[in-house]
């Protein structure tokens, strides 16, 4: 497969598991109060994914293994840090110009434990197999060429994914929220993307993608404790 098909057909194809996940969400209702509607966006998403890696496997080199204690520290760190500081930096901006400072939704409808869950568990899982296990390491032929930040090599396909995973968080605009909290998710969402791919592609091990993802969304689960406690 030439370099340009592996773009083009990585895409496609991750944009339709992507809609098609998100659509299972939003018609399959399986009437449990535990259960949000993003349990079933999620595990079809994780299921579409491993699809595509499976039925791909001649141009997706996946892998996956427990990740060493160790090594998971630096990844953690540095996603707990760039959801600290993008969000610090946005809402700055936002209040500066005048805009409104909005939550996540899923605080208002998500107790500390389905936060966990869905949010910290689920979501990591399934959206780093699909866009750093499937959609980076199909363009994985193209990581020789890219870009030093910070004297770290930030390759093609992890920057391609990085946007893609930020992208899709357009959704959020069904949601109602507010054109400040869409960018500052957007920016948010990219800076982990690139942070979770480049581990990934370290370490050749879709684990230290999920656990940057971990990471970036343990700033929200202390969040939605702490709300909870005070509330």
């Amino acid at each position: 497969m030439k370099n340009s098909e592996r773009i083009i057909y990585g895409t496609l194809l991750t944009i339709i598991a992507f809609v098609l996940a998100t659509l299972a969400g939003r018609i399959i209702k399986l009437n449990v109060d535990f259960l949000p509607y993003s349990f079933v966006t999620y595990t079809t998403m994780l299921v579409l994914s491993i699809a595509l890696i499976c039925s791909l496997k001649k141009h997706v080199k996946y892998n996956i293994a427990w990740p060493k204690f160790k090594k998971t520290l630096k990844p953690i760190l540095f996603g707990f840090l760039a959801a600290v500081i993008v969000n610090t930096l946005m809402v700055a901006l936002t209040k500066g110009l005048g805009g409104e400072v909005e939550s996540h939704f899923a605080f208002d409808v998500m107790s500390p434990l389905q936060f966990f869950f869905f949010i910290f568990i689920c979501a990591s899982v399934a959206e780093e197999v699909l866009f750093r296990g499937f959609f980076q390491n199909i363009l994985n032929p193209l990581k020789s060429k890219g870009i030093k930040l910070f004297k770290r090599h930030i390759s093609v396909p992890v920057m391609i994914a990085a946007v893609a995973f930020s992208l899709a968080h357009l959704i959020l605009i069904t949601s109602g929220a507010n054109a400040f909290f869409i960018v500052r998710t957007l920016v948010f969402t990219f800076v982990l993307g690139l942070i979770a791919g480049y581990y990934q592609e370290k370490y050749d091990n879709n684990a230290y993608a999920i656990v940057v993802h971990m990471g970036g969304n343990l700033m929200g689960l202390i969040t939605a404790l702490v709300t909870a406690l005070t509330s």
